[in-house]
């Protein structure tokens, strides 16, 4: 392959991996189709536990509930959670079933396989490995750490009480 053609199959990517964060708000959307960003829930003075998902994995519905009591412990404190579905809008029913099965008490997101993918290794630097994926920020909304697989919730607690509590 030539310079020249080699150089015109990039140029899309490469434009793509330039644009700026806001350009990647319509990856998610909540519930109701509104697009959302996680600027809107990071930053708030509490950690943000963000639990990335797909309403077929296993874990995930293995380890949700951890999450449910998490937010019931932590809400009102310290840190919150937020779910983000990576069931797209096209399986919006079998997320919700998921939120309704397991209780769900904390915000939740939507977005396109691809897109949640994209932006999990956009935001880490890391290749995103699958569901479920954890992403933790600081009360002053900067990513403390990005964790593919099972994340216990009292490793969550004992990395935000090294790292600070509230202040963090």
């Amino acid at each position: 392959m030539t310079k020249t053609r080699l150089g015109k199959r990039l140029l899309p990517l490469l434009l793509i991996l330039a644009l700026p964060a806001a350009s990647w708000a319509g990856a998610l959307r909540d519930f109701d189709g509104k697009v959302r960003t996680l600027d809107e829930y990071a930053g708030k003075g509490k950690w943000l536990v963000v639990m990335i998902w797909a309403s077929d994995c296993g874990v995930c519905n293995a380890e949700v509930h951890n999450y449910v009591d998490f937010q019931t412990f932590h809400g009102d404190g310290d840190a919150t959670v937020i779910g983000i579905s990576m069931d797209g809008m096209a399986n919006k029913r079998a997320a919700e079933a998921f939120i309704k099965r397991h209780a769900v008490n904390f915000p939740n997101l939507i977005g396109a396989p691809q897109d949640v993918a994209a932006l999990y290794t956009r935001l880490t630097g890391k290749p995103f490995v699958g569901t479920p994926s954890f992403l933790l920020y600081s009360p002053a909304g900067q990513l403390k750490a990005g964790q593919a697989g099972a994340v216990p919730t009292d490793v969550i607690e004992d990395f935000i009480k090294t790292h600070g509590g509230a202040k963090g």
